[in-house]
């Protein structure tokens, strides 16, 4: 099934972020994609092309404080960007093909993070996090660059309980099918940090895990990134597919 194309502008806080909508031709799930910090809607629009291919709505956009808002990104704060997910949610979820009970959320890094948080505002069936970044819950209102890497670090290399944090409190309570990619050689996210994201999954309907060897955070050769593309593509297919054939998911 042939994708259409339409970029899109999402108005937040006077201010135009870019998108883009791919669209089959029948009412049917949707996908939001949620790119890292530092990248732009590039980073999943190959992705969203493929699985837009499978009949689903996709959504790619650019965060405030990247690409076209490049010049703004010392001020962006991560309240900032959850504003702008939120609208780009919204917006998804307005398309009249959309089928609004069949909703994936795909996040990558602060992508993630962000995506996390989301499933506890927004009505999402499915939740995919690539490399999920995590934050302290202080200083949300402050610009994101002006983060402490070291604390971040330090944070990040321990368990951390949902009850701690806001983005693992929505895991917590997330009743829908996750999938979590870690990357073999991540430098930025460690093992800790996935471990404290897949145990706060305590209500989740499935929880698949995956690991791309050989991977560094940004997927920076071509292998892990078809690796990553197949994960998600597949888990994808199997959500969609499964949803549309009314087959019950069976958990192991």
């Amino acid at each position: 099934m042939a994708a259409l194309s339409e970029g899109i502008e999402i108005e937040v806080a006077g201010q135009q972020l870019a998108g883009t909508f791919l669209t089959p031709d029948t009412k049917v799930p949707g996908v939001l994609f949620i790119h890292g910090w530092g990248g732009s809607q590039r980073f999943d629009l190959a992705r969203a092309k493929g699985i837009a291919a499978l009949g689903c709505i996709c959504l790619t956009f650019d965060l405030r404080g990247h690409a076209a808002t490049q010049a703004c990104q010392r001020e962006v704060s991560r309240d900032d960007n959850l504003r702008d997910v939120m609208a780009a949610y919204d917006r998804l979820a307005a398309h009249p093909s959309l089928d609004t009970g069949s909703v994936a959320v795909v996040g990558s890094s602060y992508g993630g993070y962000l995506a996390a948080i989301l499933s506890s505002l927004r009505r999402v069936r499915w939740l995919a996090l690539h490399v999920p970044a995590l934050y302290r819950d202080d200083e949300w209102l402050l610009p994101k660059n002006q983060l402490n890497r070291e604390t971040l670090r330090a944070y990040r290399s321990g368990r951390v309980e949902p009850e701690e944090n806001r983005a693992l409190a929505a895991c917590a309570t997330f009743p829908g099918d996750v999938l979590i990619v870690e990357s073999e050689h991540d430098t930025y996210i460690p093992h800790s940090t996935i471990m404290s994201y897949r145990a706060a999954f305590r209500r989740s309907h499935s929880l698949t895990h995956r690991i791309v060897d050989g991977a560094d955070h940004a997927l920076s050769d071509k292998a892990s990134q078809r690796a990553y593309t197949s994960i998600l593509v597949n888990w994808i297919t199997e959500m969609v597919m499964g949803a549309r054939m009314g087959v019950p998911r069976v958990v192991p």
